[in-house]
């Protein structure tokens, strides 16, 4: 299994590329390589390999990312200015889509070394590496929640793609939301009482926010595009998320009710998956500097061989 594994994505990723092929029309099969542009106070670092998927640590002094750079896709660890780039996981499966424990002390992750894209936890020098998840449906994109004591993601366990939540060590899994149309990406708010996700229960994709218990499911867009990936703003005030609804996938950015929905990017290239820096505030240039861009032409990424700062 480990010699097999080429950065194929698991269900999930595979899902969203076949929307936005409805769109663009240009990724072929499961190819998706992340250009980081990582905010540290001042700016964006760039590193002599392409990688996918970095998270700061809460303090910021440590970045968990993926790469295949050792023939695998493993989750590494790295100090903010690039240094000191550590496997955390160094096992033959693959492992993705690292998050951070409120406390930086821990990190869960995905991984398909049991057989099963399952959760799994790890001390943040990856020793103590432990499954949480056990069911024959894949479960991934977690989002730990502000006290650190719940977990929530989405499974295929039901048959269709559902939001759940557990506890951080793995017990009371419990399903949030129950409709017939799938649900993905969830993220917890600041305060821990909300929960944002993306969903196509209403024939389209849009972006849906509900109660920390599963009450109160409520559609925050409402557009003809896809719109993807919402991501909290670090006072709760604003969702960061991806759409397509000008014809070319753009990062736009709401007021925490889906009022006053704005684009913030415009490019002739792909701009996807918003991140927030817990340093800045939520003005229009700040956002511009806080957003992790995505760009999904394979083609131009592996012509990048040393990118040396980006500034977004």
């Amino acid at each position: 299994m480990g010699g097999e594994n080429k950065m194929t994505p698991p269900l999930e990723q595979i899902t969203e590329k076949s929307f936005l092929n409805r769109v663009k029309k240009v990724v072929r099969n499961f190819c998706l390589t992340a250009l980081i542009g990582v905010t540290i106070l001042s700016g964006c670092y760039g590193y002599k390999r392409i990688e996918e998927v970095a998270k700061p640590s809460p303090e910021q002094t440590k970045i968990a990312f993926v790469s295949d750079r050792d023939g695998n896709v493993e989750i590494y660890v790295m100090n903010a200015d690039g240094s000191e780039q550590i496997n955390l996981t160094n096992n033959p499966a693959s492992d993705w889509f690292p998050s951070w424990s409120p406390d930086g002390k821990k990190i869960v992750f995905n991984s398909d070394r049991d057989g099963n894209y399952e959760f799994y936890v790890m001390n943040a020098d990856g020793s103590e590496q432990k499954r949480l998840t056990n069911n024959p449906a894949s479960d991934w994109s977690s989002s730990c929640s502000p006290d650190g004591k719940k977990i929530v993601f989405n499974s295929i366990r039901d048959c269709i793609s559902e939001i759940y939540v557990m506890n951080a060590d793995g017990s009371e899994q419990k399903r949030l939301t129950n409709n017939p149309a799938s649900d993905y990406s969830p993220s917890w708010s600041p305060d821990g009482k909300k929960i944002v996700f993306t969903s196509v229960r209403d024939g389209n994709w849009d972006i849906y926010v509900v109660n920390a218990d599963g009450s109160e499911q409520k559609r925050l867009t409402n557009n003809p595009a896809v719109d993807a990936k919402p991501s909290w703003s670090p006072d709760g005030k604003k969702i960061a998320f991806s759409s397509i609804r000008g014809g070319n996938v753009e990062i736009y950015v709401m007021n925490a009710d889906g009022s006053e929905q704005t684009n913030l990017t415009n490019n002739p290239a792909s701009d996807y998956s918003p991140f927030w820096s817990p340093f800045l505030k939520t003005g229009k240039e700040q956002l511009r500097n806080l957003l992790l861009y995505v760009k999904k032409q394979v083609w131009q990424l592996f012509k990048y061989e040393d990118v040396k700062k980006l500034t977004c």
